[in-house]
C-alpha cells in the first residue's frame, strides 16, 4: 500500500462545540429532547427555517465530528497513515471582534495538542490547519496569529473561508494577511461554506425539498470558483506571486472553467490590455494554476479528477475524505465509507496503471508540499 495522507479531513474541538451551545443563532447546535438521539449543528442559514422542527434542523453530530479515537479508527479502516485535520466551518468567522482572537489561540493550541497527544500512541500520524482570528478588530491580530502557528510543530497551514474579512477574497485590506501567509511560506487551505443565495436555486421552497443536495453541490463549488477568480481579477497574485492555496473540492469548478476565464478576460474592454481604465490581472489563469493552487481530490468521479490533473497537474493535486462530512446512511460501522471509496477509485481510474502517479496523489504530493515524513 502507498503511503497515504488526508488533506482533508475536519475535527469540532470540544471547546468549539460548547460554544456552539451556548448560541441562538447561526451557527449553533442544539440538543434535542429525544433520549439519545445525536446534536444537531444548524450551519447554514437555510438550516435554520422556522417551518421546520427544530429537533429535525441542519445535521446530526455524533462523536465522529469530536473524538479524535474515531478519526484514527477512520483513518485504519481507509488505510489512512497521516491526517491533516482542521477546524470545519464556519470557523471562527461569526465571532465578536473582542473574542476572535482568544479562541483562534484556544482552537489552534487545541489542534496542536490533540496531534501531539495522538501521536505518542497511535500508528496513524495527525497534523493540522490552524483557525484564523478573522473577525478580529484589525488585521495585526490575524497577521499575527498566522506568524505564531508557524513555532507549533505540528500545524501545517491555516485554513480560510471565501468571506475573508468579510467583503470576499478581493478586498485590498487582506494584503498583509496574504503578505503573512506568503513571507511565512503557509498553505491556506481555502474552503467554502455559504453557497449561494437560495434564489439560485429557486427559493427556500426549493432547497427544504430537496435536503441539501443543492446548496453541497452545487453551491459550494460554486462559491469557491467566484471567490478565486475575483482575487484574480483584483491582481492578489500578481502582489503576491509566491501565494500557496490549496482548493477544496479540486477548486469547484474552476479548473473546468478556467479557459473560459482566460478567455473572457482578454475580451474585457474595461482592462488596460484592451483600451480600458482597470488593470486587469497581469498573470494567466493556467499561469497561477500551475504556481500558486493546490487542488484536493475531492470531487467523487473520475472526469471532474481529470479536469483537475489537466488544469494544474498530477504534482499539485492531493487526496481528501472531507471526513466526517458525507457518512454512509445504511451500511455497517466497519465497512468502507462509499465518499471515501469514489475518491480512490476516481485516483485509480485517472491514471490506470501508473503507480507512482497514484502513490504521488495519495500521499507523495502531500508529504513534499507540507513537510510530512
Amino acid at each position: 500500500m502507498p503511503f497515504i495522507v488526508d488533506i482533508h479531513t475536519h475535527v469540532y474541538p470540544q471547546s468549539y462545540l460548547d460554544m456552539l451551545r451556548a448560541r441562538k443563532t447561526v451557527p449553533y447546535i442544539h440538543d434535542p429532547s429525544t433520549p439519545d438521539a445525536p446534536p444537531r449543528l444548524i450551519i447554514l442559514s437555510s438550516d435554520d427555517d422556522p417551518s421546520i422542527p427544530l429537533d429535525q434542523r441542519g445535521r446530526p453530530v455524533d462523536s465522529s465530528y469530536s473524538d479524535i479515537n474515531v478519526k484514527l479508527e477512520f483513518m485504519r479502516r481507509h488505510a489512512i497513515n497521516v491526517s491533516v485535520i482542521s477546524l470545519a466551518n464556519p470557523w471562527l468567522d461569526f465571532l465578536e471582534p473582542n473574542q476572535a482572537r482568544t479562541w483562534a489561540e484556544r482552537i489552534n493550541d487545541d489542534l496542536e495538542a490533540t496531534c501531539a497527544n495522538a501521536n505518542k500512541e497511535s500508528k496513524e500520524k495527525l497534523f493540522a490547519f490552524g483557525a484564523l482570528p478573522l473577525s478580529a478588530p484589525n488585521t495585526d491580530i490575524v497577521v499575527g496569529e498566522v506568524e505564531r502557528l508557524k513555532t507549533l510543530p505540528h500545524l501545517r497551514g491555516v485554513i480560510m473561508g471565501i468571506l475573508g474579512l468579510g467583503n470576499g477574497l478581493d478586498d485590498e485590506k487582506l494584503d498583509p494577511i496574504w503578505n503573512a501567509l506568503q513571507n511565512t511560506d503557509t498553505l491556506l487551505f481555502l474552503h467554502p461554506h455559504y453557497g449561494l443565495p437560495d434564489e439560485a436555486f429557486g427559493g427556500p421552497d426549493t432547497i427544504n425539498r430537496y435536503g441539501h443536495v443543492l446548496p453541497l453541490a452545487l453551491g459550494f463549488p460554486l462559491e469557491t470558483t467566484i471567490a478565486v477568480t475575483r482575487m484574480l481579477l483584483a491582481g492578489v497574485f500578481d502582489r503576491f506571486p509566491r501565494l500557496k492555496i490549496l482548493l477544496a473540492h479540486s477548486g469547484g469548478t474552476f479548473p473546468f472553467l478556467a479557459g473560459r476565464i482566460e478567455s473572457c478576460i482578454r475580451h474585457e474592454r474595461r482592462f488596460v490590455a484592451n483600451g480600458g481604465d482597470l488593470p486587469g490581472p497581469q498573470r494567466s489563469v493556467w499561469d497561477v494554476l500551475n504556481t500558486n493552487i493546490y487542488l484536493d481530490a475531492v470531487v467523487y468521479g473520475t472526469a471532474g479528477l481529470k479536469a483537475a490533473v489537466a488544469a494544474g497537474g498530477k504534482d499539485r493535486l492531493l487526496f481528501g475524505t472531507d471526513h466526517p462530512f458525507f457518512p454512509p446512511l445504511d451500511c455497517k460501522e466497519k465497512e468502507v465509507w462509499p465518499s471515501v471509496a469514489t475518491n480512490y477509485e476516481a485516483i485509480q481510474d485517472a491514471f490506470d496503471t501508473d503507480v507512482n502517479d497514484i502513490a504521488a496523489v495519495l500521499g507523495g504530493n502531500a508529504a513534499r508540499i507540507l513537510n510530512i515524513n
